[in-house]
């Protein structure tokens, strides 16, 4: 049954309930709810008998290769759509959160590795840490974008005085800041950790003469401005007290987002470090300096 699931299957169910959430735009509908829930739940059952079926073919961790992280952060962001779609049902937040979940899909799909990370006793530890604060992090800054984005529609439309469109409706801008605002805390605690404890497996690594990344790699530069933006961020918001409301939190956001992308494009595409054959024994590298990497973002 589960060898039966594909990708195709839930990332349809996710296609059909975004274009039923885009015709909120358009006109009113009575099971419109119904059906955007019914196509989101198939497609979160789907997408989780396919990790499990994956699980048990390859008798591997979700986190164990560059595509299941992304599969994970996926399956992580459509639970919290369906999870806020169902508090409340009348907000448009599937034309915001379910493009980002249908983009991690693809990204996994089309460019992500799957063979697994180097798997070492002494470095598991830290390498769990590392996978599992990224994707916590990087869900987190996808929360936060989508949130930040509806924030600004609705504050555009406030301004202009423009009357809501029938069948699609926003948060209040309260409830918006106050959900972008905490996104903006725990994706600065969550990624910050992530990447010390990147840094931390590879200096284990290093130590032990196993496969680690050069301090020099693509990714580790991004990494390093990821990390700074996440640090000026939060000074930003510790002695500015302007910057946890309104429209400033929406835009820090952003900015998370855009740093969030630059770390995953060089990630996938322009680092050095790859993840090994699944048979492939760790290799002694005396010469070599590292740092963190995993799920193609670190």
């Amino acid at each position: 049954m589960l060898s039966g699931v594909h990708i195709f299957c839930f990332a349809a169910s996710y296609g059909v309930a975004l274009a039923l959430e885009i015709t909120r735009l358009f006109f009113r509908s009575g099971i419109r709810t119904a059906l955007v829930l019914g196509f989101g739940l198939a497609g979160v059952v789907a997408h989780t008998l396919f990790l499990i079926g994956r699980a048990q073919a390859g008798g591997t961790a979700p986190l164990s290769s560059s595509f299941d992280w992304y599969l994970m952060a996926a399956w992580v962001l459509a639970v919290v759509y369906l999870v806020i779609s169902w508090q409340y049902p009348r907000a448009a937040v599937g034309v915001f959160t379910l493009p980002l979940v249908l983009a991690l899909v693809a990204v996994a799909a089309c460019w992500a590795d799957r063979a697994p990370f180097p798997a070492d006793r002494a470095s598991l530890f830290w390498g769990t840490v590392h996978g599992v604060f990224l994707l916590l992090g990087t869900v987190a800054v996808l929360v936060g974008f989508a949130t930040g984005l509806m924030y600004l529609a609705q504050a555009w439309r406030l301004k202009h005085k423009l009357p809501p469109r029938l069948g699609f409706q926003l948060p209040s801008l309260e409830s918006l800041e106050h959900v972008n605002a905490r996104a903006v805390l725990f994706s600065i605690l969550l990624l910050a950790t992530g990447l010390i404890s990147g840094t931390i497996l590879n200096l284990v690594n290093q130590h032990r003469q196993l496969t680690a990344i050069a301090w020099t790699d693509p990714i580790v530069v991004a990494n390093a401005f990821t990390l700074a933006w996440l640090v000026a961020a939060s000074g930003f918001i510790a002695f500015y007290k302007p910057a946890r409301q309104g429209r400033k939190v929406a835009y820090l956001t952003i900015g998370s987002f855009v740093f969030l992308v630059f770390s995953l494009t060089v990630g996938l595409f322009f680092t050095e470090h790859r993840a090994v054959p699944h048979d492939a024994k760790p290799v002694a590298r005396t010469g070599d300096h590292g740092t963190l990497s995993r799920g193609g973002t670190t």
